[in-house]
């Protein structure tokens, strides 16, 4: 009888593990494509400025493109707003498919918009709406998405589970980047200017359509449908103001600190390399590629010590690290030479990778069941709205001002540790909380 049992407790347990899979795939596929989309507008930034806001002065161009590039981040507290409570009463699912969908859409528009040239003042204000839906779109994804492979995943497993968010957007950013850095080398500047730069965008509708076609096939987690029950029986216990107070603060902290080192490490340091130090862009961009790499294969790695050894102490030496290595990180970028540079970036990349995992795994424990799709969604957006977005433009305008190209480190810095502050007085070790 007991070998019957324990033959019922383990097919019952493979069962978990393939289904946790299958939603691991699933959530993977479609976080892929979404951060597929956003990624690729940074690396061709430079491109978009020139065709969208064309302007005569050195480097208006390239910053109207990163201005646009942060209104994506300013959108995202509004899709917070409507997304959020959406996935805290209609479930996790709706929001995700809702999210790709969108994304994939506007991602195939801005690819078909024509330039400044073609239809005036009406193509920025057209590309300006498309980011401004996008943002929105990112703004229910990253939580979402985050929300729903932690709460599906066993509680010894939760970090490893948030990686595969993390790691696939990474991914994506590295797809990306080896997709510009093909055509950035096998055509001219007139072919990419032209139409080159188009292409990733419009195949993006196909992606789209694949992740859609997935993520409809899902049923919600475990702890949303535990949690319908609670609501059907009254049992839901609210937290109180202060609660949700600290919560926000906490959640504002480490969300700041992941998005302004993940920008520059992701957007800002491929233009930097070419505006600032001289690089070619091929040149920057296969560079890029490889502390990309570096950074895919630390995610699952990070989520395993931290599911070892807990949140706390990881995130804290984190930021640390981040504020101590920020000029130094910069100086090896501007020596120009190649092994300093990889060095750098790889160094950057995995400390990156640490506030990465963090980020998605602390969204889930620090709130409540309850109010957890609203309050991630909201605090997770406005860091990345008024600290992260900005980031790139920030970097360029300080160089710009200064002459000094250096001079980025410095906001990398402050914000680290104001960030490292917060975080060591609001931040509690999660790592054994029930979720549900």
């Amino acid at each position: 009888m007991s070998g019957a049992i324990r033959d019922g407790e383990e097919g019952s347990a493979q069962t978990d593990r393939v289904d946790i899979h299958k939603r691991s795939i699933a959530v993977g596929i479609g976080n892929f494509m979404e951060w597929f989309d956003f990624a690729i507008y940074g690396y061709f930034a430079a491109v978009i400025g020139s065709l969208f806001f064309p302007s005569a002065a050195p480097g208006v161009s390239l910053l109207s493109s990163l201005a646009v590039f942060a209104v994506g981040f300013l959108s995202r507290p509004l899709g917070a707003l409507v997304l959020g409570p959406l996935g805290d009463r209609l479930g996790r699912r709706a929001v995700l498919i809702v999210t790709v969908f969108g994304m994939g859409l506007c991602t195939t528009i801005i690819g078909l918009l024509p330039p400044y040239s073609a239809i005036g003042v009406a193509a920025p204000i057209l590309l300006i709406t498309m980011r401004f839906i996008q943002g929105m779109m990112v703004g229910g994804e990253w939580s979402s998405a985050g929300i729903y492979i932690v709460e599906s995943a066993p509680a010894n497993r939760r970090a490893t589970a948030a990686s595969v968010i993390t790691g696939t957007a990474g991914c994506a950013f590295l797809f990306g980047t080896f997709i510009a850095a093909i055509l950035s080398t096998n055509l001219t500047d007139e072919q990419l200017s032209s139409w080159g730069w188009r292409l990733p965008f419009i195949a993006s509708i196909a992606m789209t359509g694949v992740a859609i076609f997935i993520r409809r096939k899902l049923g919600d987690t475990p702890v949303y449908e535990e949690l319908k029950k609670q609501r059907e029986a009254g049992a839901v216990v609210e937290p109180t103001p202060a609660e949700k107070r600290r919560a926000f603060i906490t959640t504002f902290a480490f969300s700041a600190l992941f998005g302004v080192s993940l920008y520059y490490f992701i957007t800002y340091a491929n233009n930097h390399l070419v505006a600032s130090v001289g690089l070619p862009k091929s040149t920057s961009l296969w560079l890029c590629s490889v502390a990309l790499v570096v950074y895919c294969i630390a995610n699952p790695i990070i989520g395993r010590i931290s599911d070892a050894f807990g949140r706390r102490k990881l995130l804290l030496f984190a930021a640390l690290a981040l504020a101590a290595m920020a000029y130094p990180i910069f100086w090896m970028l501007n020596s120009a030479n190649t092994y300093l540079i990889i060095a750098a970036l790889i160094i950057f990349g995995i400390l990156v990778a640490i506030t990465a995992v963090m980020d998605v795994v602390l969204l889930v424990e620090v709130f409540p069941a309850s109010i957890r799709s609203t309050g991630a969604a909201l605090g997770h957006n406005l860091a990345l709205a008024t600290l992260a977005g900005p980031g790139p433009f920030i970097a360029a305008a300080l160089i710009r001002e200064t002459g000094d190209p250096n001079i980025p480190a410095l906001y990398l810095a402050v914000i680290s540790i104001i960030c490292f502050a917060v975080l060591l007085v609001t931040l509690p070790e999660t790592k054994d909380r029930n979720i549900a």
